[in-house]
C-alpha cells in the first residue's frame, strides 16, 4: 500500500485535501459546498461513499462550510481538537454525537495504518492545527494557515517526501493592494499567513534529499498569482542550491480544481 493524496481545492475561497493509502481515504477540511467537493473527488476518481473520515484543522469557514453537508450525507466521523468542536459546533449544523471524535492537539492517532501527526500553528482561530502522515517510512506534511513557521513546526514537519506548504501573498501586492490595512495588517502579522518569500526560506531549512514535491498552497486570490508564486519560492530555493525541476519538483494548487494523484 503507497501513501497517496490530491490537494482537492486550496486558496481563499475553500481547502480541501485528500489523502489515501488502501482502504483508508481521509479527507482533510471541507471548506466548499457539498457539491463541489463531491465533484473534485470525482476528478481523482475516489467515490465520496467510500471515505473513512474528516480531519479538520480549525473553524474558518473556508475549511469547514461544506463539513456537517458531508459528515451527514455520508455519515462519517469528524475529528478536531476541543477548542475547534466548541468554535465550529454551531456552524455545521446538527451532527450525531456518534460521529464526533476529539484529536488533541501534538497528538499522533493511527487511522488503517496512516500514522497522523497533529501540530500547531499561529493563526487567528481558536486552536487551529495541521498534520503530518506517516506510513512505510514516507512522509508529506499539510502546512498552511500559519502566521509564520516556528523552530518547532520546522522540527515537526523537516524531511518529508512531499509538501504541501502555504504560500499565501505577494508582500509587495498586499501592501499595494486593496485590502483595508486592518485587514493587511492581519495577513501580515504572526497569526495570519505566509508570504512566497517567507514559504521558500522556511522550506530551505526542512527540505533534505528525501523531499520531491512541493505544491504551493492556500493562494489569495486579491494578493498572489500562480505563476508569481512558483516563480519567487523557485528561485529562492534554486539559489540555495537545491535542484529544482530535476530532483524536487515544485507544483501548483488551485481554488477548485483538483491536483492529480500523487504516490508519495
Amino acid at each position: 500500500m503507497s501513501l497517496r493524496f490530491s490537494v482537492l481545492a486550496s486558496g481563499s475561497t475553500g481547502n480541501a485535501f485528500y489523502i489515501e493509502s488502501g482502504e483508508e481515504k481521509i479527507l482533510v477540511d471541507a471548506g466548499l459546498s457539498g457539491k463541489k467537493i463531491e465533484n473534485l473527488l470525482a476528478q481523482v476518481h475516489v467515490d465520496p461513499k467510500d471515505l473513512s473520515r474528516i480531519l479538520v484543522t480549525h473553524e474558518h469557514s473556508d475549511h469547514i462550510k461544506g463539513l456537517g453537508i458531508m459528515a451527514r450525507r455520508y455519515n462519517l466521523p469528524i475529528y478536531a481538537n476541543e477548542k475547534t468542536w466548541e468554535a465550529m459546533d454551531t456552524q455545521i449544523g446538527k451532527v450525531p454525537l456518534d460521529q464526533k471524535f476529539h484529536f488533541p492537539m501534538e497528538s499522533v492517532q493511527t487511522f488503517g495504518g496512516i500514522d497522523v501527526e497533529s501540530f500547531a500553528v499561529s493563526h487567528d482561530a481558536a486552536d487551529p492545527m495541521f498534520f503530518t502522515f506517516h506510513q512505510d517510512g514516507k512522509k508529506a506534511a499539510l502546512v498552511t494557515d500559519l502566521g509564520y513557521v516556528s523552530e518547532r513546526i520546522k522540527k515537526t514537519v523537516e524531511k518529508a517526501d512531499a509538501y504541501i506548504f502555504e504560500a499565501n501573498h505577494d508582500v509587495h501586492m498586499l501592501r499595494m493592494g486593496k485590502y483595508p490595512w486592518s485587514v493587511k495588517r492581519r495577513i501580515l502579522g504572526d497569526a495570519g499567513h505566509v508570504s512566497n518569500e517567507d514559504c521558500a526560506l522556511a522550506l530551505t531549512d526542512i527540505l533534505d534529499d528525501n523531499t520531491k514535491r512541493i505544491y504551493l498552497a492556500h493562494l489569495s486570490l486579491d494578493n498572489n498569482m500562480i505563476d508569481l508564486a512558483n516563480m519567487s519560492v523557485t528561485n529562492v530555493l534554486k539559489e540555495r542550491g537545491f535542484e529544482v525541476g530535476k530532483r524536487l519538483d515544485v507544483q501548483d494548487t488551485f481554488p477548485e480544481m483538483a491536483t492529480p494523484m500523487y504516490d508519495v
